[in-house]
């Protein structure tokens, strides 16, 4: 598919559009509370998205990189590097006044909204806008939400993926012909409010249960087999409620996010993960959801509640912890 042509559009830029946007990826140790930005990249475009800078920094975490693997970040790497705190101006002055822009948003506004509650500043962030949220308002024609095929459709090159400044260089061409494109079309952009945390509790960093160290390369890598999850399933997950520990969580088709870390960041905060779908499954993560795949009939045909990805990872935010048995006081007439 080619480029769309941008000098095609024939209708007055949209007044109610941002003045200017902040295209961010971050890589990070991995999907949990407690996990850290290794690097972070921010391309500042104008308010019809043509690029105007871009900055990139890696970040030391303080502890394990995590998923080197993916990220290619090792502690050697990031031993050198600054601290969250000596590049928080510097971010802040990239961001200030900008639309954070994001594939899966709510993952890299959160991650860096915790960096900033750690250094004890304020994100100058208002408003955040998901790249995969946009391409369901355009009905763009994807096979799935990976950034790939959002750059694919627009015929951007990926020349490092997982590489913070090379994702966003990628997002930030993709988002340009898709801003257009809802220009065009009359599209409202898909803002969503940002709220920074205000203060931070840094709880100790634990060892990841089910995985072990990669002595070669200071990192870590799934084991085959999950711990079992300790909480009772309370049953199906309810819209406009909380997840709750315990819930069984499956998941079908791709994802944005490396399924792995997904299953993880799932597990730490309490859930069971279930490798197929039953009366009992509590719900079910999916991009495609109108997909004819094993989990998405059983779950159409038990009722089961579907989730999209950036929804899930969302709600992962705030689980709910598991209902306690209370065992009741005798009356004062039974003693």
């Amino acid at each position: 598919m080619t480029m769309l042509d941008d000098r095609q559009t024939a209708a007055p830029w949209p007044a109610a559009y941002p003045q200017g946007y902040a295209v961010v990826d971050v890589e990070t140790t991995g999907l949990a509370r407690d996990d850290r930005i290794v690097s972070a990249a921010v391309y500042r475009l104008d308010a019809r998205g043509d690029v105007e800078d871009h900055w990139y920094t890696l970040v030391n975490p303080e502890r394990d990189p995590g998923p080197v693997w993916i990220h290619g970040l090792t502690s050697e790497v990031l031993e050198g590097a600054p601290l969250f705190p000596e590049v928080a101006a510097e971010l802040s002055e990239r961001l200030a006044g900008r639309v954070l822009v994001a594939h899966n948003a709510a993952f890299d506004w959160s991650m860096i909204a915790r960096e900033y509650a750690r250094a004890a500043v304020t994100a100058p962030v208002e408003q955040r806008l998901c790249t995969i949220a946009l391409s369901k308002e355009l009905r763009l024609p994807l096979p799935n939400h990976k950034l790939e095929s959002l750059a694919a459709h627009f015929g951007v090159v990926q020349q490092r993926a997982h590489h913070a400044l090379d994702d966003a260089r990628v997002l930030a061409e993709a988002f340009r012909p898709s801003l257009h494109a809802a220009a065009r079309g009359g599209v409202r952009l898909p803002l969503l409010e940002c709220r920074p945390l205000t203060e931070w509790y840094d709880s100790p960093v634990t060892p990841r249960s089910g995985y072990r160290p990669a002595q070669a390369q200071g990192s870590w890598r799934p084991s085959r087999r999950r711990p079992a999850c300790p909480y009772p399933n309370p049953g199906r997950y309810e819209s406009d409620k909380p997840l709750m520990q315990g819930m069984r969580v499956a998941f079908s088709g791709d994802t944005s996010v490396d399924r792995e870390l997904l299953e993880d960041r799932a597990v730490e905060a309490g859930l069971h993960v279930a490798t197929s779908v039953s009366r009992l499954t509590s719900l079910l993560v999916t991009n495609d959801p109108d997909s004819a795949t094993s989990k998405t009939v059983k779950a159409k045909s038990f009722g089961t509640p579907i989730l999209e990805e950036s929804a899930f990872t969302h709600l992962l935010r705030d689980v709910a912890p598991a209902r306690t048995v209370t065992v009741p006081k005798p009356s004062p007439s039974s003693e």
